[in-house]
């Protein structure tokens, strides 16, 4: 079997300045809160390194037959970049400027885009992107409105295989140390199904509102505590 590298030229090579990107309005409304809330839970948990990079409709390219190529997946993780944020403001490019990322998410909506396209040709879909010239080890694809979520892993011969979730309807990301689910609840104002992150001892990890919740409450039952005793809290 030819290799990817055999096929098409891929180089890694930063956006010209010049280069224009495609700045029209994300088409799925919850895709800024899904994919903040994703971020906002790593990062209180103590799961986002500050070398780490996490992208939400921006732009990962990479040069493929000497034309570059550009896809901005509604939510990714990079484990670690090894140069200056300022230089990542645009767009990033894998292996220049840092890792691969271990995982992309795509969030459809009603105007369903080439998440699933293998099309090889220019431009690219961004299921054989992903897969056959960044090679993502992990590519998830989320419903919001029905909370199906699709996880899919790289194989050995370069090609995205379906996941099948364990007994608590999670999906483990070997390179996260996490597992990622389907949550149904209430943030920032809209009820639905959201995607979570559970550590290796399937704790969940919480949002902020969350954490300030749990808090006060330790709190009450402190002070509750403390009054039974005869104690006054401060």
């Amino acid at each position: 079997m030819l290799t990817t590298s055999t096929i098409h030229n891929i180089t890694w090579e930063k956006l010209p300045d010049d280069f224009i990107l495609d700045d029209e309005p994300v088409d799925n409304i919850n895709q800024p809160l899904l994919a903040a809330a994703l971020t906002e839970s790593l990062e209180i948990a103590g799961k986002l390194p500050t070398n780490a990079l996490t992208i939400t409709n921006y732009g990962i390219c990479a040069r493929l037959n000497n034309q570059f190529v550009v896809k901005a997946p509604d939510w990714g993780y990079i484990p670690s970049i090894k140069v200056p944020r300022a230089e990542v403001k645009r767009s990033y490019t894998p292996l220049l400027q840092g890792d691969i990322p271990v995982i992309v998410m795509e969030f459809l909506s009603d105007t369903e885009g080439n998440e699933y396209s293998s099309k090889p040709t220019y431009p690219p879909g961004k299921w054989f992107f992903y897969a056959q010239i960044l090679q993502v080890p992990n590519y998830a694809i989320f419903e919001p409105d029905n909370g199906i979520l699709e996880v899919y892993k790289l194989d050995d011969s370069g090609r995205y295989k379906l996941q099948t979730a364990d007994a608590n309807n999670r999906y483990w990301i070997a390179q996260m140390q996490l597992f990622l689910g389907v949550y149904s609840g209430i943030r920032e104002n809209r009820a639905g199904y959201w995607l979570r992150f559970w550590n290796e001892n399937q704790e969940l990890l919480l949002w902020g509102s969350e954490l300030a919740n749990k808090e006060r409450q330790r709190a009450e039952k402190l002070a509750q505590q403390l009054r039974a005793a005869g104690i006054e809290p401060e």
